[in-house]
């Protein structure tokens, strides 16, 4: 089973973590499954960028992003060229290093 490395984040995930991520999930609910609350403001219907996350490591493997996700994306705090809505990134069965950004659009206040 492929794994998940997170990337310590100061709120969401301090320590980092790995997580055992079964192939066909998206990054998203993989997360929410494992107790990193990623926020998810559309309830995963690729309608905001929430869960923005970047692929460190295995977005090769990932599914193609489609046009709408992509058109989202451009909207995403700290876009870079690996980034994917972890609600629309499906694991495949290569391991993955995420990085959830600092900031979202629906949340970013000075005290972050």
């Amino acid at each position: 089973m492929p794994q998940i490395v997170v990337l310590p984040h100061h709120i969401l995930c301090p320590d980092g973590a790995v997580i055992d991520a079964p192939a066909g999930k998206s990054i998203c609910d993989v997360l929410l499954e494992n107790d990193i609350d990623i926020e998810h403001a559309c309830e995963k219907s690729c309608a905001c960028t929430t869960c923005h996350v970047i692929v460190r490591e295995g977005f090769s493997s990932l599914n193609e992003a489609e046009d709408k996700e992509e058109d989202l994306l451009d909207k995403a705090w700290g876009l870079e060229a690996s980034s994917r809505l972890s609600c629309q990134a499906i694991v495949d069965n290569e391991d993955l290093v995420v990085e959830i950004p600092r900031y979202t659009i629906n949340h970013a206040s000075e005290n972050h």
